[in-house]
């Protein structure tokens, strides 16, 4: 948490692997990354990072099913292997009656929904959202929070970055930002 222009969205491409940090290093599952070839960082960004944005970021003329399977083409995996696996992601962030339809046809509490489906499709480890409940109402934005704690609670890591003080108390750590330096925990 912080203040616009306080760094969270830097960080959150460090830990993406989508900048490299200025100073310092970053361990990923134990692997340093800072100096590692483009192609190693997107080997890693595609194995054990999902992203999900504010803004959704689906692809308009595919079906819920298609924006969910889309890693999962990108990254080699057989038809058959991806539609059962597919169909269980979308199952469990409860859109299996709405795989069939493009995200103009989903409200922005599923399409949000859609995103996490397909950010955990390949089954990473760490998930990366970046205001997500942005640009929801705030029963659709508390649907996608509890979405996004139950991925949790099963053992993913998460980390959300939020303007939202509601969404911040409910994180078992906080983390705030300001100038681009992070805080000292507050207890």
């Amino acid at each position: 948490m912080g203040p616009s222009g306080s760094g969270k969205s830097t960080l959150l491409n460090i830990l993406g692997l989508l900048d490299r940090p200025d100073a310092g290093s970053y361990r990923l599952d134990g692997v340093e990354t800072t100096a590692l070839p483009e192609e190693h960082r997107a080997r890693l960004r595609r194995e054990r990072i999902g992203f999900v944005f504010q803004a959704f970021h689906l692809i308009p003329r595919l079906t819920a099913f298609e924006n969910v399977e889309l890693p999962l083409m990108l990254a080699g995996i057989a038809p058959r292997l991806r539609r059962g696996h597919v169909a269980g992601v979308l199952d469990a962030v409860g859109l299996t009656q709405r795989a069939s339809h493009r995200p103009d046809q989903l409200s922005g509490g599923q399409r949000q929904r859609v995103a996490i489906a397909r950010a955990t499709v390949m089954q990473p480890g760490l998930i990366l959202a970046d205001e997500p409940t942005g640009n929801l109402d705030r029963a659709s934005g508390e649907d996608v929070i509890a979405t996004l704690e139950a991925l949790n609670q099963k053992g993913l890591t998460l980390v959300i970055v939020t303007h939202d003080p509601a969404i911040g108390e409910r994180a078992q750590r906080r983390v705030r930002m300001d100038d681009g330096a992070i805080l000292p925990e507050r207890h």
